[in-house]
Parts: structure tokens; C-alpha cells; sequence
């Protein structure tokens, strides 16, 4: 798994995307009375040995659409299914446990730490094997390359990210070659979330290689596996192992992920088309769980859904009206309409940084998540926007106030559900607000990323450093918006952010993220909805794969059980 933020369109089914280390559970029948949601560290993947799978055979998984950018650290190549092949072929250099704790993938690394506080150095030993599979050894050229890309200063470089890179004061080749030092200008305590996935250095190494270079291609690869086959016409993406690995042989033959819409996944799994999907949905869950093909896996994921507000064109720019959107929207409304019938219970989410379940946890929201159409409508008064009565919408100097809700056509009958209900929320307090559902494969590439919406709802998952976040926040520099995609940000927020990223106690850091996080709110950024279930329909049989939670893929050990 990769520990860099990665982005998700809301009610597409992710379950492909999840990767597993322990835990399993199934089940049967009608859902239960809804219990707490799962605990950090939950999960269920039907742990095994890998002397009790067999060799060979293949997983077959389901992807939201096709990877026109496999560089995670360019702007346009933050969507998950491309991060997710991505960090099964490049190297991870850290594997998280089930409670999010990072440890040194000894594949890659001998040892990693700070081996001095002022100014910080973290030292990286090499595992002399680890090749890249044009044969060059891994070396501080691609740690250096990486760097002096992603610490934004060459604007050249489109980036998703400079959140701990731009810290950095020099990358260096230590007492050999297997040894790399790391010096940083201030201190960064998440340190472990850089460098991976490692990229060649000489596949990164102009802004048109990191741009271009990884345009529906992954050119140079270092892990168990590696690219097979790419079929455009027929969506799919083969991922085999790679003959010249140093490391435990990988259990299966290939990994297939094939593009479809989420309405079709349910009768894929069943039809026996794929191997893995999600069970979210309580009509597909109730299908799902009939079948004697199938084990349900439950876990706790850092999985946030959220609805982005563009404050980069047409009334949105306003934040009077942001706050009257934040406002007329009903959250606690809409976590109920999602999680009615799920066996977990949702709760309304107050903060951007953290998890109901996680520490640091607490209401950030205040007054701007409160349900309140009466203030709502005295903010568009205020604001010049004439009330024109009910079921009309609000005008000012002959312009209606109108925005477009952006919907990806390949998601799930509840992203729909959710944009019809903002519908009728905004429109009670004079806000139309037009659907537009758009093809899945250019929901990013064609609108996410270049602003092309008012209103959108996805997830940011995998946040496990709280630096992570770091990017969905900061101003947008010239054409580089990181993971700002509603490209609204202030100095003050940025300054938080940054004080946060340096804080090496934890308590000040959690302290520093809760303030930037009310800050957040108050600029009407963004609205939080609830932490999404981990709720996964996987194959009899399948082993180490599943709701993972926290933790990392364990690739090699993922397999069929004899």
C-alpha cells in the first residue's frame, strides 16, 4: 500500500484497492442491529501461512477507471487505482502493521533512523540486492532525484506534493554506496512517509520525464512484480512477478485489474469475473453474503468522504456563500441515508485530519457544520442574492445563483442518492444546483483536477501520517494545486500545516492539525461527511487480501489457499 495520500471518487467500489495482512471474517443472513464502528487496527483477511497457499493462479480485481498517470507525485497521478499498481511494482520502503506502525520492508532497506536531532539526519542502509529491472542498483541518486523534484522549487515539475521534501536541506551518498543520508533544513517527524515508493532517478530526472515519462506506462520497475500487459480496448492491466526479484517468491502467477463501473461489480463477483468487491451497499450485500463463494472481511480504514467546494470560479469564490452552503447542507441527514442498513453505524465527521476512532480526535466544525437554513439564507441576503421565493432560485444583477454538482457516471447508485439530496438541500435556501454525471475515465483527468466543477464529493484515503493531508490544504502554487482541488487555502492554514509537519512531539503536532483543521472549516474548504465502512466481499479461499485497515500489502503472501 502506498502511504501517500490517495484519492477516491465517493461510492466506486475500492475493494480492489485494499490491500490485507490479517484478520478474516463472513457471514450470512439479514444485517444485524448496527454495531460500533471497528476499532484502529481492525481487520479481516483470512491470515495464512504461505505454506498452506498454492502456487500460482491468479487475483483478479476491479479498477475505476484506466491509469493515464502512473506518477503518484505528479499533479494528475493521485488517483488510487494508479498509486495502488504503482506500490506493488516500485519500491515501498516501509510497510505499515495493522495499527498503521511503519517498519523497514527489509526487501529494500537493512535499517532506516535518526542518527542525529539538530539538524535531523535520518540514515538509510540499502539492501545491497535491490535492483532496478534495468539492472542498476538502487542508490542516494534516486533518493537525491526525488528530492530536488518534489521540494517545488522548480515550478517545471508539476507536483501532487512538496509536504516534507521542501524540509530537506541535501541528499547524500554516505560511508558507501548502500548508504544514504538525508539532512533536513527544519525537523519532520513523519519522515518514514518520504521516499516511498522510490522512483529511478533516471526516469524522474527532467520535468518532461516526470510529467510525461509515466503517461499510461511505468517505465523501470523494482519489486516482486511487475507490468505484464496493458490492454486500452479491453481495459485491463496484467501485473506478473518478476523473474529477477531477490525476495520471496510471489504465491500467484498474475494480478489482473480490469476497469468497470461500480453497478456492474456485484454481478461480476457473483458471475465469478472477479475475485473481490465491495459489500457496502446493502442490497449487494444481501446478494453477496447468500453466496457460498463468498467471505465477508470487515476493518477500520483511515477513509474519509467529503464534498469539495471550487472556490476558484463563479459564486463559490465568495465565501459568504461557501458558509451558506456549509450551512444548508444537512449532514447529519446524509450519513444517515448512506449508512441505513450497514451493520456498522456511521457518525458525522467534525475533522478533516482525524478519525472518530482516532486520538487527536475532536469537533473542529463548530457553528460551520451546524444544519441551519435560516442562517444560510441571511448569508445570500447579505451577499446581494435576491430571494426570489420558494422553489426559485436566488438572483443578483440578472445572474441565478446556480452551481454544478459533479458526479462520476461509473459510481454507485448512492453518489447519486447523495447529489439529489444536496439538490434539495441547496435548493431550499435559494442555491440551484445542476447534476452533471460525467464519464468515470475523465472524472479526474477532465474535471476533478483542472477545477472543472462547483460541487464534488470523493474520498482521501490512507492518511496514516497526518502530514498526509498536508497537500488537500495548502494555497495552489501557480499551476501546481497538490491535492487542493477546491483551491482554497490562506497563509495561515499553510503556516499551521507547516508548524505541525515540524513538531516532533506528537502532542503539539495533534494540537497544531486541530487548529489549522478549525481554520479549514472557517474558510468553508470543504464538508465532511463521515468515516466510510470497510466492508469487503473477497473469494473463498483468497489469503493475506481483504479489508486491511491500517496495514500494508504483503504481496508475496497474497495467494489461494490449497
Amino acid at each position: 500500500m502506498n502511504r501517500t495520500i490517495r484519492v477516491l471518487a465517493l461510492g466506486l467500489s475500492a475493494a480492489a484497492l485494499l490491500p490485507a495482512v490479517t484478520g478474516c471474517g463472513s457471514g450470512s443472513g439479514t444485517h444485524a442491529a448496527q454495531s460500533a464502528a471497528p476499532p484502529v487496527g481492525a481487520q479481516g483477511i483470512n491470515p495464512q501461512p504461505v505454506s498452506a497457499l498454492k502456487q500460482g493462479g491468479s487475483l483478479r480485481l476491479s479498477i475505476t477507471q484506466w491509469i493515464s498517470q502512473y506518477n503518484y507525485y505528479e499533479t494528475d497521478g493521485t488517483n488510487s487505482d494508479g498509486a495502488a499498481i504503482l506500490s506493488q511494482v516500485e519500491p515501498d520502503l516501509f510497510l505499515l502493521d495493522h495499527q498503521g506502525v511503519p517498519h523497514a520492508d527489509p526487501n529494500f532497506l537493512v535499517s532506516a533512523a535518526v542518527t542525529s536531532t539538530s539538524p535531523q539526519v535520518v540514515t538509510y542502509r540499502l539492501n545491497p540486492k535491490a535492483r532496478w529491472s534495468d539492472g542498476k542498483p538502487l542508490s542516494y541518486l534516486d533518493f537525491k532525484q526525488l528530492w530536488q523534484d518534489d521540494n517545488g522549487s522548480n515550478p517545471a515539475y508539476l507536483l501532487s506534493q512538496t509536504t516534507g521534501y521542501d524540509q530537506i536541506g541535501s541528499v547524500t551518498q554516505g560511508a558507501d554506496a548502500t548508504e544514504v543520508k538525508v539532512t533536513f533544513n527544519k525537523p519532520y517527524a513523519d519522515w518514514q512517509n518520504l521516499f516511498t515508493p522510490l522512483l529511478p532517478a533516471d526516469q524522474i530526472d527532467t520535468p518532461d520525464k516526470f510529467n510525461k515519462g509515466w503517461i499510461e506506462k511505468v517505465p523501470v520497475t523494482s519489486a516482486a512484480f511487475k507490468i505484464g500487459s496493458q490492454d486500452k480496448t479491453t481495459q485491463t492491466i496484467t501485473v506478473v512477478p518478476d523473474p529477477n526479484w531477490w525476495g520471496p517468491k510471489p504465491k500467484l502467477d498474475s494480478v489482473i485489474y480490469r476497469v468497470l463501473d461500480a453497478g456492474a461489480l456485484t454481478d461480476a463477483f457473483l458471475n465469478n469475473e472477479i475475485d473481490e468487491t465491495s459489500a457496502q451497499n446493502p442490497a449487494d450485500y444481501q446478494r453477496l453474503v447468500k453466496s457460498s463463494a463468498t467471505s465477508i472481511r470487515t476493518g477500520s480504514r483511515w477513509d474519509e468522504v467529503h464534498i469539495t467546494l471550487n472556490g476558484a470560479r463563479g459564486p463559490l469564490q465568495d465565501l459568504a456563500v461557501r458558509h451558506a452552503v456549509e450551512k444548508a447542507v444537512n449532514r447529519p441527514a446524509l450519513v444517515a441515508a448512506y449508512g441505513k442498513d450497514l451493520p456498522t453505524k456511521l457518525s458525522v465527521l467534525d475533522n478533516h485530519f482525524y478519525m472518530p476512532n482516532q486520538k487527536g480526535y475532536q469537533d473542529n466544525a463548530g457553528s460551520w457544520g451546524v444544519f441551519d437554513p435560516a442562517a444560510a439564507k441571511q448569508l445570500l441576503d447579505q451577499a446581494g442574492w435576491k430571494d426570489n421565493g420558494a422553489g426559485q432560485p436566488r438572483t443578483r444583477n440578472g445572474r441565478t445563483l446556480e452551481l454544478s454538482y459533479v458526479v462520476n457516471a461509473g459510481g454507485s447508485q448512492q453518489l447519486v442518492n447523495q447529489a439529489i439530496l444536496v439538490q434539495s438541500m441547496l435548493g431550499q435556501v435559494g442555491i440551484k444546483v445542476t447534476i452533471q454525471q460525467v464519464p468515470q475515465n475523465d472524472y479526474f483527468e477532465k474535471y476533478i483536477n483542472v477545477g472543472n466543477f462547483d460541487l464534488t464529493a470523493f474520498r482521501f484515503t490512507d492518511a496514516i501520517f497526518t502530514s498526509q493531508q498536508t497537500p488537500n490544504f495548502q494555497q495552489p502554487q501557480g499551476a501546481n494545486v497538490f491535492g487542493n482541488y477546491g483551491r482554497i487555502g490562506s497563509p495561515e492554514i499553510d503556516r499551521l500545516l507547516l508548524q505541525a509537519g515540524q513538531a516532533t512531539d506528537p502532542q503539539q503536532a495533534v494540537s497544531l492539525y486541530n487548529q489549522a483543521d478549525a481554520k479549514i472549516w472557517e474558510l468553508g474548504h470543504s464538508i465532511e461527511l463521515f468515516q466510510r465502512p470497510q466492508i469487503i466481499a473477497d473469494r473463498v479461499g483468497l489469503a493475506n487480501w481483504g479489508a486491511s485497515g491500517l496495514a500494508s500489502v504483503n504481496w508475496p503472501a497474497v495467494g489461494w489457499q490449497k
